[in-house]
């Protein structure tokens, strides 16, 4: 018996509890410090960098067909060029996956590059480019979490399955007729933690020199849990 342990935990039945409780949590944190890390090079990225996206690569495509619609060559250019760099990213990290299998490899390297970015003479076009690239590398680095698909770097299909997973939570589908989603709490998460790194970018922007060191920060932490 571990005598560290109180009450029902002494037994061996409490023990297991409790590491499947940690090994539930664990993803979960994960997951949303990403997705916060995200928020903030969005807004960060949106903010400083001439109104482009550094993750949200349907924006920057959206608004890379309204310059064109609009005759504005150089604008729509602006929002395709990271879209080739977050694609770049993502191979990357998948190669990364392939030659050492451990998906935090590309997590720190996502980190020591958005970690050196604050610390670096660029320019805002090279500055989005070089963001993109790093979202890219987390896009394509961690893509399950405790078993379930959800992305990090987007929303919109996590807000849609958040959907899902609610009405089924409140009225179980029968026989099994759909695919079963994950967790509200997961992917509920996950929304919040993007809004939240959005309205974190936007504070620090007014609060601090560097802001795109706190996620840095956040992506050693998921390193490190």
């Amino acid at each position: 018996m571990d005598p560290d342990l109180p009450g029902p935990l002494l037994r061996r039945r409490g023990r297991d509890h409790l590491r499947r409780g940690v090994t539930i949590v664990r993803p979960q944190i994960q997951a949303t410090l990403l997705t916060v890390t995200a928020g903030i090079a969005d807004a960060v990225g949106y903010i400083t960098m001439g109104g482009v996206f550094a993750a949200n690569m349907t924006g920057n495509t959206v608004l890379a067909g309204i310059a064109l619609a609009e005759g504005r060559y150089p604008d729509a250019g602006r929002h395709l060029a990271p879209l080739v760099a977050f694609f770049i990213g993502a191979m990357l990290a998948r190669l990364l996956l392939r030659l050492w299998h451990r998906p935090m490899i590309p997590i720190l390297l996502e980190a020591a590059i958005i970690g050196a970015m604050g610390f670096l003479p660029l320019v805002n076009e090279s500055a989005v480019l070089v963001l993109a690239f790093a979202m890219g590398l987390q896009a394509s680095a961690i893509t399950q979490f405790g078993g379930v698909s959800v992305s990090t770097v987007v929303v919109t299909s996590t807000l849609a399955r958040t959907a899902d997973a609610a009405l089924d939570h409140l009225w179980p589908a029968e026989g099994g007729k759909l695919p079963v989603v994950a967790t509200p709490r997961l992917l509920l998460m996950t929304w919040v933690g993007y809004l939240v790194g959005a309205v974190a970018g936007g504070l620090s922007l007014h609060m601090v020199a560097w802001p795109l060191i706190a996620p840095a920060v956040l992506l050693v932490i998921v390193v490190l849990l």
